[in-house]
């Protein structure tokens, strides 16, 4: 078995990230052209457009890197195991820069100023509570998929749960500090003002902790392996994936 190498994974990593801020920033865009004033119907419409899209860029690009996407489970990946550290941490710029790119992509798509700094404030106790949450879930989530091998059923089940917690949460569920980053760029229905963008982002990396002890907790047995099949297995056999 050997890895795809480092450069495919970061390049997937970033294009995967720049569409995810794409899709979660441009759908945010439109539910505020469509469904003006009607707050409830924009959200769905966000939700529903970020969970079908991360599904879909999950299955593009997931094969190649594991389909991360978010510094926080790319840090659990690498405490179990599934990815070294020194990848992990490549991973981070790739996914932070992936999302201000899909941002500045997703205004420039709707006509807007390609770089505008949001406004929109959300630093507030059930804000960080709610992303503690959000990361927790996401993160067991996946690597409960992963102990009981059934990471086939990832894509699916991440797409879910984020649409889901767009409503079950006040945060609206970001649950990622690459794209916390990246939502800072847009001021729009999705956007984060920067004030409040390092509240979220901690709390993000305490539910990432929070997340990593409960499965210690709940699956001692989790192995190297199954942490290396989290959301989409990037191992592949020589010869089914082209390695260099």
């Amino acid at each position: 078995m050997r890895d795809v190498v480092l450069w495919r994974r970061l390049v997937a990593e970033f294009l995967g990230s720049a569409l995810l801020a794409a899709i979660v920033i441009g759908s945010g865009i439109a539910a505020q052209t469509l469904s003006p004033g009607t707050i409830g119907i924009e959200l769905l419409e966000n939700a529903v457009a970020t969970a079908a899209g991360l599904f879909a860029i999950i299955l593009m690009f997931g094969p190649i890197s594991g389909g991360h996407f978010n510094p926080v489970v790319s840090f659990v990946d690498a405490t179990f195991g599934g990815i070294r550290w020194r990848d992990a941490l490549a991973y981070l710029p790739a996914q932070v820069l992936g999302c201000i790119t899909g941002a500045i992509l997703a205004n420039a798509m709707f006509a807007e100023a390609a770089v505008s700094i949001s406004t929109k404030h959300r630093a507030t106790g059930p804000h960080w509570l709610s992303e503690v949450v959000a990361t927790v879930g996401l993160v067991f989530v996946i690597f409960a998929l992963a102990r009981s091998r059934r990471s086939h059923l990832a894509p699916a089940a991440v797409g879910a749960y984020i649409g889901a917690a767009y409503f079950f949460t006040s945060s609206t569920s970001f649950a990622n500090p690459a794209i916390t980053v990246g939502r800072i760029f847009s001021n729009s229905f999705a956007g984060i003002a920067p004030s409040s963008a390092p509240s979220f982002i901690f709390a993000q990396l305490v539910g990432g902790v929070l997340a990593a002890a409960l499965i210690k907790m709940l699956y001692p047995g989790l192995t190297r392996a199954q942490a290396a099949d989290i959301i989409e297995p990037h191992l592949r056999r020589d010869g089914d994936l082209e390695t260099h």
